[in-house]
């Protein structure tokens, strides 16, 4: 009886057991791999987060972290139990070697685990951060940036209750490329509402300020502000019909700030157009 006993419980271990001898752990529910890596040797995925848009920190350069946006995933790998944990160094060169051999580059590396990675692939910018601290799990955090797709936008009639309450609103909707003071095509919806706005109320009048974050020398941000103002103005009208005796464009780069300048956030912040009433 016994020995028939410890037969049945044999046959159950081995049913639950991996070809290792160990139960094998199951990838989380609708996680993967990314298209750009397969993962390390018995890892299965622990958990996994994707946005479609977020920002993460690549690594320290010259005392600084670069702020990446765009489409965003987390994985998290966990060891398979009975499998050979690997060093913290392995998982780093591995990683290293796998965007070398398709043409990226390391941003950085710590010793706590951390590598930045950064390549250029089928036309995308993919940023890559592999923390393998913790060696029985590592995280893979890639970013492939982008602009977020805009789900709000200012309208007329904000712009002119913020006129009314302070003098001035501020305007992000209006893009240009860094350095360049040409509208992109993204903008014309702001720059519409602009326009709704001047044609709702004929005898206004308005300053189109142009502003800037503090990269580059102030001489060369004063003329780029400037620039982009002005570039404004003769859109919208040559456009929109505005008459140009309504619109004055003045740059005043990066002299009167909204928010610090140490952070990518409030550089972002800094890089508008205001509407200011004379």
């Amino acid at each position: 009886m016994f020995r028939t006993m410890r037969v049945l419980v044999c046959t159950l271990i081995l049913a639950l057991a991996g070809a290792d001898g160990w139960a094998q752990e199951a990838d989380a529910g609708g996680c993967k791999d990314s298209p750009l890596f397969n993962r390390m040797p018995g890892f299965y995925i622990e958990r996994c987060e994707n946005r479609d848009f977020e920002s993460h920190g690549f690594g320290i350069v010259k005392g600084k972290e670069i702020k990446v946006e765009g489409r965003y995933s987390e994985t998290l790998y966990g060891l398979q139990p009975g499998a050979k944990e690997p060093s913290r160094l392995q998982v780093q060169r591995n990683y290293e070697n796998a965007v070398a051999k398709i043409g990226g580059s390391v941003v950085a590396r710590n010793d706590d685990g951390d590598v930045f990675l950064k390549v250029v692939k089928d036309g995308k910018e993919l940023w890559v951060h592999v923390n393998a601290y913790i060696t029985s799990q590592y995280t893979v955090y890639i970013v492939e940036k982008g602009g977020m797709a805009q789900d709000i936008q200012a309208n007329a009639a904000a712009f002119s209750s913020g006129l009314q309450a302070e003098g001035k609103m501020a305007i992000y909707g209006i893009h240009f490329d860094t350095g360049k003071s040409e509208i992109k095509p993204d903008s014309e919806a702001t720059l519409g509402e602009i326009a709704k706005l001047l044609k709702s109320q004929p005898a206004l009048k308005l300053n189109v300020v142009g502003h800037t974050d503090n990269v580059a020398t102030i001489d060369l941000n004063m003329r780029l502000s400037q620039a982009r103002a002005e570039a404004v103005v003769q859109a919208l009208v040559a456009r929109y019909g505005i008459a140009a005796g309504r619109l004055k464009g003045y740059g005043v780069g990066p002299l009167a700030p909204m928010a610090s300048n140490g952070t990518e956030e409030g550089r972002a912040k800094n890089r508008r157009v205001e509407l200011v009433k004379p």
